[in-house]
């Protein structure tokens, strides 16, 4: 998924930088230990700070500073243009998704298929969501109650579901699959079992399923 791609290299280039930092870190700390040890003895300098030394990480530290948040915010703002385009598209799917103590239904505004649980340990319980390959998909989500926020961990898809407010998220599912969702915000009692599923399907079974209203 193309929104998932984006934030997995923001991931892998700030954990490369923080990892770099790391290695920077433990050679000097290492040097230095070396040659205290070497120069066990010696009277301590008196020197008490060394500015040039101390502005140099300053600056170092807020270019990286500055780095991060750019890179960052071109990714929001490329997430954001693809999440335009993708409600934009002829062919996409709107789901409405309501939240509530504790469980969640799914509303087809294409169709009449509708399908919610009770969202207890039993897996059989859950409700799925089910999306066809392809196609873009706008999830429009609001909650009854309380806050909560709908988590895909295994796409690396999250949003919040508030009360009386609707957020909007837009992805493609290019490829068929089965995906575990849950709620992450703390939401009451059964918050913990608050789980469904996600299944894309190709487009003919899709059909199927809005034509039944029920995941084959």
């Amino acid at each position: 998924m193309s929104i998932r791609g984006i934030f997995d290299d923001i991931f892998l280039l700030e954990l490369s930088i923080a990892g770099a930092v790391f290695v920077v870190i433990t050679v000097l700390l290492v040097v230095f230990l070396v040659r205290r040890r070497a120069g066990a003895g010696r009277p301590a300098s008196s020197r008490a700070d060394n500015i040039v030394l101390e502005v140099s990480y300053a600056v170092a530290l807020l270019g990286i500073a500055v780095f991060l948040v750019v890179v960052t915010a071109q990714a929001n703002h490329r997430q954001q243009q693809m999440q335009a385009q993708f409600r934009g598209a002829p062919d996409v799917v709107r789901v409405d998704v309501t939240a509530f103590q504790w469980c969640w239904r799914f509303q087809h505004l294409d169709g009449p298929a509708s399908t919610t649980g009770t969202c207890q340990e039993d897996p059989a319980t859950r409700p799925t969501l089910v999306v066809p390959i392809g196609r873009p998909v706008e999830l429009r989500m609001t909650s009854h109650d309380v806050v909560h926020a709908l988590w895909i961990p295994d796409l690396a898809l999250k949003s919040d579901v508030y009360p009386d407010h609707t957020n909007s998220l837009a992805v493609t599912f290019d490829h068929a699959g089965t995906w575990l969702g849950r709620c992450s915000e703390f939401c009451g009692t059964h918050h913990p079992t608050m789980d469904f599923y996600v299944r894309a399907v190709p487009e003919q079974e899709y059909q199927q399923y809005l034509a039944s209203g029920s995941p084959a």
